[in-house]
């Protein structure tokens, strides 16, 4: 099983910026071959952010590339996403995401709140 913190949300005026935070714990943490950050606005479906694939690689969603950097600390399970240049859609709960690679199974943090403020 694996656990996950989030930290880092809050309210920010547009052109701001936020770092998130999530460290994973738990006996089933050294199976995490994926970290990555999803996010779900009122009314619409969770979409992907910016994750680490299995192969050690980014993926950033278009509307966040050049303002969005993910990071992480292997060691640690710790993945990070500085947010800057905030806009007012990016407005959303982040969720952290792992997956496993032994299991196959996805794992979600409890999710934290991102408002910008126009």
């Amino acid at each position: 099983q694996v656990q996950l913190v989030e930290s880092g949300g809050g309210l920010v005026q547009a052109g701001g910026s936020l770092n998130l935070s999530c460290a994973a714990s738990g006996r089933s943490i050294f199976s995490i071959n994926a970290m990555g950050w999803y996010r779900q606005a009122p009314g619409k479906q969770r979409e992907l952010v910016a994750t680490f694939t299995s192969g050690g690689t980014t993926n950033y969603a278009d509307s966040v590339k050049g303002r969005f950097t993910i990071s992480r600390d292997n060691a640690e399970k710790v993945v990070y996403l500085q947010m800057n240049s905030l806009k007012p859609e990016d407005t959303a709960v982040y969720y952290c995401n792992v997956h496993l690679a032994v299991t196959g199974w996805d794992y979600w943090g409890q999710g934290t709140q991102v408002t910008v403020s126009s």
